[in-house]
């Protein structure tokens, strides 16, 4: 029951994630950039809020490069970290495939460029850039997570998570759609048929979490542990 729960968790935090991310920048593009980058942001740090505040059970975090790091580092077993990944993936396609339902009929134009069901790719910038900015958004909030599992006061890691979610949303966003998670960007992609550049959705935020996990136990100071 336990690892269905969590099974369970997993897939439904990653739909709300990617559909928080998803279609608010579906909305920005109906209203013509009232939304704004901030509003994305905003939308998309609220979601990453309240699903690690509502499924503590989940071990991946809805991330599978965060899940793959915690591999990496030992800190979850394989069968668990292999089960949150499909979770996340099959989360997140269910969350693209609700916002192409929904706008098929009323805005189809979104399901085409530019909007492309708020798929991620990058603006104005080549694929070596676009990846370096994924990593260093994700290695900030990968680090945020180990530390919020870590720390005594490890009842309010929801918010420390969400305001890393809201930092790297914010200076990634404009230019690269700010995923920080490879099935925030997998879903709407699916969806869609548009898969622009998409391996950078997946080689930056797995790169920035393992580095983060690798580094968690020097830059999370002892004192700070249970």
């Amino acid at each position: 029951m336990g690892g269905l729960r969590a099974f369970a968790a997993e897939l439904a935090g990653t739909f709300a994630l990617t559909l928080a991310g998803a279609g608010a920048l579906c909305l920005d593009f109906a209203t013509g950039g009232r939304i704004g980058p901030v509003g994305i942001a905003l939308a998309y740090a609220a979601a990453a809020a309240t699903v690690v505040n509502v499924f503590p059970s989940a071990v991946g975090r809805f991330n599978p490069a965060i899940c793959i790091a915690e591999l990496v580092a030992h800190r979850v077993d394989a069968r668990r970290g292999v089960l949150a990944i499909a979770a996340q993936l099959l989360g997140a396609t269910c969350a693209g495939l609700f916002l192409r339902a929904v706008l098929a009929g009323g805005r189809p134009e979104l399901l085409l460029g530019p909007a492309y069901l708020g798929a991620c790719s990058p603006v104005g910038i080549g694929y070596r850039a676009a990846t370096l900015v994924e990593a260093v958004a994700t290695f900030f909030l990968a680090l945020a997570v180990f530390a919020a599992d870590e720390r005594r006061a490890r009842r309010l890691g929801y918010l420390s998570i969400g305001a890393a979610t809201l930092f790297g949303a914010l200076i990634a966003g404009p230019l690269t759609g700010g995923a920080m998670n490879p099935a925030r960007a997998f879903g709407p992609a699916l969806a869609a048929g548009y898969w622009s550049m998409h391996y950078v959705y997946w080689v930056g935020p797995i790169a920035g979490a393992i580095v983060a996990a690798l580094a968690a136990p020097f830059l999370i100071h002892e004192e700070n542990r249970p």
